[in-house]
């Protein structure tokens, strides 16, 4: 059950990867230049008041060292990355390893 939750998980991440990177080559395509678009920009575009949010909840119970750091580094990188790597990790925790049955080691 597990398993299949990270998947699925996995999926809308790497589906939500598609769309920024389709973004931001339609708007390199415009520009003529290119255009990467840094996940806080896509996320202050879209809900400014919970970016504010998550930012205060993390410097309240966390610490602003973590999001100085950390966090802030992350949100710097263009947005299709940040979820293309968060899709592979969410997708390598339910992937699940065939089991050889019937077979020896050294044949």
């Amino acid at each position: 059950m597990f398993r299949f939750i990270f998947r699925l998980a996995a999926m809308v991440a790497l589906s939500v990867s598609v769309i920024m990177a389709v973004l931001d080559t339609t708007r390199t395509v415009a520009a003529s230049a290119l255009v990467l678009t840094p996940l806080n920009a896509s996320w202050l575009a879209v809900s400014p008041d919970t970016r504010a949010a998550f930012e205060t909840f993390v410097r309240a119970k966390a610490s602003p060292l973590l999001w100085d750091g950390a966090i802030a580094w992350v949100l710097n990188q263009p947005g299709f990355a940040v979820f293309a790597v968060l899709a592979f990790l969410l997708y390598a925790i339910g992937y699940r390893r065939q089991r050889r049955t019937g077979q020896f080691a050294a044949n």
